[in-house]
């Protein structure tokens, strides 16, 4: 321990060799620093209200400071501390009182745990006013003002789905039982169409009758996943971002919000779908072409990893076109603009979020799905080596389903809502818009800094 004012302890302590009963540097006890009080040593005698005075062969000083207390902070000074107050005075923190217990020291006063040198608030950091962390930013709504971490942005979907509930489960269950009801009647009468009697000989027309239904059915039960699809993510953005705001929703203030952008919508959504396809295709061409398998799937592979690429740089775009209220041309360059320098992030976001929805489907779905094996007589179709098609079994197995849609979905579109707000916070300060919006008090004036600033 050096003699610094930062590592010394509280109250003056002799140096080495000066304790008392220490040894000297002759190896012999050292003597006590003053005889005890006589008559013959009046000057050893303590007087009333005086200092005791050190012997003249000390080296320490005439003056001393009052020693210092072990206290903890905030803790009232002891009895005869001549820094105690007088009755009726109030109390005020002294430097050398404890640790440290109200900052102190140079350069400003501190908080709770101070640096010696410097202010700062609660473990404030040495000459940093304000400690480590920024004043804590506002929360009107699910999220803090402020750029948000992996936590807050799972945290605020889920705080959303319990929040306002009524309004999320309301557009996500109907959404639901709309996809599975086209799902069991997609699986109920386009597999028995497919389902040839193997003693039997189906001719062209025959082949090509049940290709046509198939493919009929098929489609059409695409066409309602898409828009319900589209119906569910424009809703729940609109819930979504009312929640930022810490504002309730309901469907049909929702609807109304939404409504002009419906048909922009469906045109990314549709853009998105067929571009992928096609972009899917165009690359296994070359491999189907030259009737080469290898080729094939190297060209398949080369298309996922791309699409993967486009899917992350235009996962923003649906939010873009909803909040912005811009066009479809408008929001894709919107969310290539805020995704950029932060794919990786974004993308490992995604990632995280689809493997917990994936999950939490499967925890729902799986025990329906028993279910329907044991009493919808599915065990009976599995062991003759067909697939089950009874109505017992797709409609139990559709009531799980719609249970598992009906949590998962809105999750996923609150991460991307939150994720889009999130990069907008960083990129362009939108704290300041939602606090304004929010009704947030003088929040960023007077030059204050605010967390989005500069992100």
């Amino acid at each position: 321990m050096n003699d610094s004012p930062g590592w010394a302890t509280p109250g003056p302590s002799p140096s080495e060799g000066e304790r008392n009963g220490a040894p000297d540097a002759n190896g012999t006890g050292a003597q006590p620093p003053s005889s005890p009080p006589s008559p013959q040593n009046p000057a050893a005698t303590e007087q009333p209200g005086q200092p005791a005075q050190p012997p003249a062969d000390s080296k320490w000083s005439a003056q001393q400071p009052p020693p210092g207390q072990w206290s903890s902070p905030g803790a009232p000074p002891a009895a005869g501390d001549p820094t105690a107050p007088s009755d009726g005075a109030p109390q005020q923190p002294q430097p050398g009182a404890g640790w440290g217990s109200y900052g102190g020291g140079q350069g400003g006063q501190g908080g709770q745990y101070g640096a010696p040198y410097g202010g700062g608030g609660q473990y404030g950091y040495p000459g940093v006013p304000g400690g480590w962390g920024k004043p804590p930013a506002a929360k009107p709504g699910v999220i803090p003002l402020r750029p948000l971490g992996l936590g807050e942005i799972l945290d605020g979907a889920v705080t959303t789905m319990r929040t306002h509930w009524r309004s999320v489960l309301s557009v996500t269950a109907v959404v639901a039982v709309i996809v599975q009801l086209a799902t069991v009647v997609f699986q109920r009468y386009a597999l028995d169409r497919l389902t040839a009697d193997p003693d039997t000989i189906a001719g062209p027309r025959e082949v090509l009758d049940a290709m046509g239904g198939s493919l009929t059915v098929t489609a059409a039960t695409i066409f309602i996943q898409i828009i319900g699809g589209i119906l569910a993510t424009a809703l729940l953005t609109m819930i979504f971002s009312r929640a930022v705001l810490g504002q309730s929703s309901t469907v049909a203030g929702a609807w109304g919000d939404a409504r002009p952008q419906l048909l922009r919508l469906a045109g990314l959504t549709l853009l998105l779908t067929v571009a992928s396809t096609a972009l899917l295709l165009v690359l296994m061409l070359p491999g189907i072409l030259a009737d080469s398998a290898p080729l094939t799937v190297l060209g398949g592979l080369g298309g996922l990893v791309l699409l993967a690429w486009l899917w992350v740089r235009f996962s923003l775009a649906s939010p873009a076109l909803m909040l912005e209220k811009a066009t479809v041309m408008k929001s894709l360059a919107r969310s290539a603009k805020l995704v950029q320098g932060a794919w990786w992030r974004i993308f490992g976001i995604s990632i995280l979020t689809g493997l917990i929805v994936g999950v939490i489907s499967m925890i729902i779905a799986v025990p329906f799905t028993v279910l329907a094996i044991v009493f919808g007589g599915g065990f009976d179709a599995m062991v003759a080596g067909e697939t089950p098609d009874s109505w017992a079994y797709l409609l139990i197995s559709a009531i799980g389903g719609v249970i598992a849609m009906a949590i998962t979905m809105p999750m996923q579109s609150g991460v991307t809502v939150l994720l889009y707000i999130d990069q907008r916070i960083r990129r362009e300060a939108l704290d300041l818009e939602l606090a304004r919006a929010a009704g947030v008090e003088n929040y960023g004036a007077n030059g204050t800094p605010h967390p989005g600033a500069g992100g």
